[in-house]
């Protein structure tokens, strides 16, 4: 293989816009950059808890139901004035749809907030959820369900990477159903079953769609399944403190959260924690609800998108109002193309960034059967290796620890909690200190993480020394293994002084891995090509 670095111009944005999920129970905003690339990057988020339907869905908001969420959209305006948007997308969703004086409130939007907004059918809405959903998750061929349980509906979509196969919307939403069936403080076995029985009743079409395209996996979206991750997550002492997105827990996990969770009064449920305030009266009917999809369809895994509708509403302005946007090829995958929005953001040094990288993943190929690693790994590295230098967008100086701050908190998407802090850890251990007892943040980690990470930067370390002038000098390089010794042989346009006194000072925590020396030397051709 030749090594080689592609470089392109820096990718500048060209539009600005806030997307507003007008829902039941909160408001949620978005700031966006939009990119010609078809990509967008978000700036900002606002959630505002309204609870508009408070005395009954289907019934006229009420004045403070109104007073409520004008402020709320007050709010939301000032903010996207503060980032100069130059267009805010507006939908309303079920509470606003079925109310007697849904078309005041949206008038009074207009002439108090100055935010125009469209009321959009059940339909609309669940395909928005599952293009965000497709956009931050990462999907496969194979179908997957996806819930996103709102206050006044709940949205079913069925589908894969591709194509959705199924949408509805259904009126089963959290604050909707304890607003129709008030159930008992504790929730009585009675009040599940009448919840069960109704579920049963309104989902007989999902129940038709789901037979068709079988899955085990339900991927949940919006505040009561993240409120219910969070919650379990906190039982198991899980983080999420570094993204709740892709976040998974298992059947028997939920399962045993239900059966101590379900006991509980409301005074009891506001001392659990990851349960926001705000949900403790109508998050039962939201629990019982996916038991009983976990039971009925044979679930066995539930993961997190931290995407929903206002994500899914920039989507359908990108797809729909700016034609021509690519969506297809190597971006479409929400994990390669979350980084390389990252990268974006933080001015990556590219050319040397894509070159290290290169050479990493030869020496993975090399020694992948060897250290006992994985085709996840490879992936990781390969990020990890791109992300290496995107501390300086913050300083020089500590630039390896900056890099660890920016990759743990950039909510980068399609990756596991624990998918992140290998790239993170990864590249900040690209230079300097190799990972010790002390620092903390490694050491929390489970051992099997902690040696996929010494493994990886061990790598990251040589390939990095390897262009220590960031001039691409090595144009090829083949990686041995031997008894004693790793041998990498490297062809270079000028003299390999400084590449190999690069690599040599950084190899201490690649000899500890392997167990073997290295040994590096100059050849005077590429020793194979591509």
């Amino acid at each position: 293989m030749i090594i080689s670095s592609n470089s392109s111009n820096q990718v500048a944005p060209i539009k600005r816009i806030a997307a507003i999920d007008i829902g039941t129970n909160s408001f949620h905003a978005i700031i966006v950059d939009i990119y010609s690339d078809g990509s967008f990057r978000t700036l900002d988020k606002l959630k505002e808890m309204v609870e508009l339907a408070k005395g009954g869905m289907g019934k006229r908001l009420s004045d403070g139901a109104f007073k409520r969420g004008l402020s709320a959209l007050k709010h939301i305006k000032r903010l996207a004035d503060s980032y100069e948007c130059e267009e805010i997308l507006a939908y309303a969703t079920s509470a606003i749809r079925e109310a007697e004086n849904g078309g005041e409130f949206i008038q009074r939007s207009i002439d108090e907030a100055g935010i125009k907004m469209l009321a959009i059918p059940g339909r609309v809405e669940a395909e928005l959820i599952g293009l965000a959903v497709r956009h931050g998750v990462k999907l496969t061929s194979e179908p997957a369900l996806m819930a996103d349980v709102g206050g006044g509906s709940v949205e079913f979509i069925i589908g894969n990477d591709k194509e959705f196969f199924y949408l509805a919307s259904k009126k089963i939403g959290v604050s909707r159903m304890t607003e129709v069936f008030k159930p008992s403080d504790p929730i009585t076995p009675e009040d599940i079953e009448t919840l069960e029985n109704h579920y049963e009743e309104q989902l007989r079409d999902v129940a038709q769609a789901f037979a068709q395209h079988r899955t085990d996996t339900i991927i949940g979206s919006s505040g009561t399944m993240e409120n219910i991750a969070e919650m379990i997550a906190a039982r198991k002492k899980k983080t999420s403190d570094v993204t709740l997105n892709e976040m998974e827990f298992s059947a028997e996990e939920f399962k045993e959260f239900y059966n101590d969770f379900i006991k509980l009064s409301r005074k009891e449920r506001k001392k659990v924690s990851g349960l926001e305030t705000k949900r403790v009266g109508f998050i039962n009917t939201g629990v019982v609800l996916l038991d009983f999809l976990i039971r009925k369809f044979g679930i066995k895994k539930v993961r997190i998108s931290s995407q929903a509708l206002r994500e899914g509403i920039v989507i359908r302005y990108l797809k729909k109002e700016m034609i021509g946007l690519p969506w297809t090829g190597v971006f479409a995958d929400p994990r390669r193309r979350s980084v390389f929005e990252l990268l974006r953001k933080t001015d990556w040094h590219e050319n040397h960034s894509r070159h290290v990288a290169n050479m990493a993943l030869t020496i993975f190929d090399a020694l992948e059967d060897e250290l006992g690693l994985t085709p996840n790994d490879r992936e990781l590295l390969e990020y990890a290796a791109y992300l290496h230098d995107i501390g300086y967008y913050i300083s020089h100086s500590k630039h390896h620890k900056h890099a660890l701050y920016i990759i743990r908190h950039s909510d980068l998407k399609g990756f596991k909690e624990n998918e992140i802090e290998i790239i993170a850890n990864v590249a900040r251990y690209h230079r300097r200190s190799t990972p010790k007892k002390r620092h903390g943040e490694y050491w929390k980690m489970s051992p099997a993480i902690r040696k996929r990470i010494k493994k990886l930067s061990g790598i990251l370390r040589v390939a990095d020394g390897l262009d220590r002038s960031h001039y691409q000098n090595v144009k090829d390089l083949e990686v041995v293994s031997e008894e004693v010794y790793i041998k990498i042989s490297i062809w270079t346009e000028g003299e390999p002084y400084l590449e190999i006194w690069g690599a040599e000072r950084k190899s201490e925590l690649f000899k500890e891995m392997t167990g073997k020396k290295l040994k590096i030397e100059q050849v005077l051709k590429p020793t194979y090509s591509s």
